[in-house]
């Protein structure tokens, strides 16, 4: 492993308090950054995700997806739990949380963001990501691949239908022509050029798809951490002003995200599903792809919307969360 997935948690910690510090002492170039917006999309966050998805998408290997059938368990597991339990308990928990045990902290407006921004995590199960998890817990990479390869192809068609259904549900109104916008930004044109990429890189042979991953990695780290620093710089005076609401928010992620685990870890051993296959499988099920969900909060709601401080709340809860995970997936490798 190199430096920055060996300590992860500590560089993303020091970016969310650098953009806190910034986002306070220099709020009116934030502000500026703010308004760069084409379509309702704000053009530097578009710019960074992009500049972190792109190699993760060079490493997807859709012709691993003919070996599915070998071992279809995992993949079966995967499914449930990505798109038929995890979006709809994430909106149960936000409808619970904000419009009954915390109503009267806070107000309407704010509740309907933050549970929008709670559902939009719910619907995006984590691409990029989750190549670090499962390198951690020694997960197989093929068969990983073959996972994140097939809730990407799902994810193409899915996510905007799914989140509309659940933001429809939560009586927030959905502009489709946004949404769509962004799945296209953030998913199909990042996974497209991915897949050409890699097309070509193959055709020339050699070591010539390691060499550009390796040139990439650096880019992907400064994207990953200077989409952090301008999340948190947009929102350093409502974290400032309002700690408990970070709290709040923090409390229904949390629970979403052990229970989530709880579930698929049960049903991996239930389905005797062999260690590597089965933690990386739990994983990707509880794990956010956080970037496609902060940028379309921004996309729908706004920068400084309670949405998009959801989803940067997603961003801070998962990191130090799923390091957890992944040590209790460790521990208890002879479960299986």
């Amino acid at each position: 492993m190199g430096l920055f997935e060996r300590y992860l948690s500590i560089w993303v910690f020091l970016c969310i308090l650098a953009g806190v510090f910034l986002g306070s002492w220099n709020p009116d170039l934030f502000a500026s950054v703010a308004k760069l917006e084409f379509a309702h999309v704000n053009m530097v966050v578009a710019v960074l995700i992009w500049i972190m998805i792109y190699p993760m998408m060079i490493q997807i290997d859709f012709h691993a997806i003919k070996d599915i059938g070998k071992r279809p368990k995992g993949i079966v597991l995967t499914l449930v739990v990505n798109w038929l339990i995890k979006p709809f308990t994430m909106a149960l928990l936000g409808w619970l949380f904000f419009k009954v045990l915390f109503a009267g902290w806070v107000d309407p407006q704010s509740a309907a963001e933050y549970i929008a921004g709670m559902i939009l995590l719910g619907v995006a199960p984590c691409t990029a990501m989750v190549f670090v998890w499962s390198q951690l817990t020694k997960g197989d990479p093929n068969y990983t691949l073959v996972q994140v390869a097939v809730n990407d192809v799902i994810m193409v068609f899915a996510f905007a239908p799914l989140a509309a259904l659940l933001l429809g549900v939560s009586d927030i109104t959905v502009p489709w022509e946004t949404l769509l916008l962004s799945v296209l930004l953030y998913v199909m044109l990042p996974l497209i050029a991915g897949v050409i990429t890699r097309r070509s890189l193959e055709k020339k042979g050699g070591d010539s798809l390691n060499s550009l991953l390796a040139q990439l990695k650096p880019w992907s780290v400064i994207g990953l951490l200077g989409t952090v620093v301008l999340l948190f710089g947009f929102q350093a005076e409502t974290i400032l002003a309002q700690p408990q609401t970070i709290v709040l928010i923090a409390i229904p992620l949390l629970l979403q995200t052990y229970g989530i685990f709880a579930i698929a870890y049960y049903a991996a051993k239930k389905m005797a599903l062999p260690h590597n296959i089965a933690a990386p499988a739990c994983m990707i099920g509880t794990s956010n792809f956080f970037e496609l969900a902060v940028a379309v909060a921004i996309s729908l709601f706004g920068l400084h919307s309670g949405a998009a401080l959801a989803t940067v709340v997603g961003v801070l809860v998962e990191v130090p969360v799923m390091l957890s995970l992944v040590a209790f997936a460790n521990r208890t490798r002879h479960w299986f």
